[in-house]
């Protein structure tokens, strides 16, 4: 039995966690559900869509800021390996959600469409939530400064 205390203060050190669990969980629906054709189609090129994919949907799942903080969880050397992701610019992730964006129907028609011959749900309505727009500019009426998630108080924000 522990009588006394081991210590009065923490000292920090150079070890590093991130929880592996979550990435592993995130590998393992992602290889169940056969979603690499899903996203491989819509980027051939350059840095591998699905790795990158994989990795920010862990991030989401753990830290869940914003997509610029995503960046920097996904940058550090242990997450670049476990992905088997080379060095990349926040530039590169915000590109991938761009293509996601634009294909963003046929993304989730190929989802839904795994999801239904997987499990056999009943075929029903969608409903989209986007809750948070960032607009870039100055000439949206509905552009208001505020709260925003990439911590950019200087860009205006479409709030609903």
């Amino acid at each position: 039995m522990q009588t006394k205390l081991r210590t009065n203060e923490l000292e920090p050190n150079e070890n590093i966690s991130f929880p592996i669990g979550t990435l592993y969980l995130v590998k393992r629906l992602y290889e169940t559900l056969n979603l690499s054709p899903v996203f491989g189609k819509h980027k051939t090129r350059g840095i591998d869509i699905n790795n990158l994919l994989q990795a920010l949907v862990s991030y989401k799942m753990t830290d869940n800021f914003s997509i610029k903080r995503s960046h920097e969880w996904i940058y550090r050397p242990e997450v670049l390996d476990e992905f088997n992701l080379p060095e990349f610019s926040e530039r590169t992730l915000y590109r991938v959600l761009e293509i996601l964006g634009a294909n963003r129907e046929e993304i989730i028609s190929d989802i839904q469409d795994i999801l239904f011959e997987r499990y056999e749900f009943g075929h029903t309505n969608i409903n989209m939530d986007w809750t948070s727009l960032v607009l870039h500019g100055t000439k949206a009426p509905l552009g208001k400064y505020g709260y925003s998630r990439d911590h950019r108080p200087d860009k205006t924000q479409i709030f609903h």
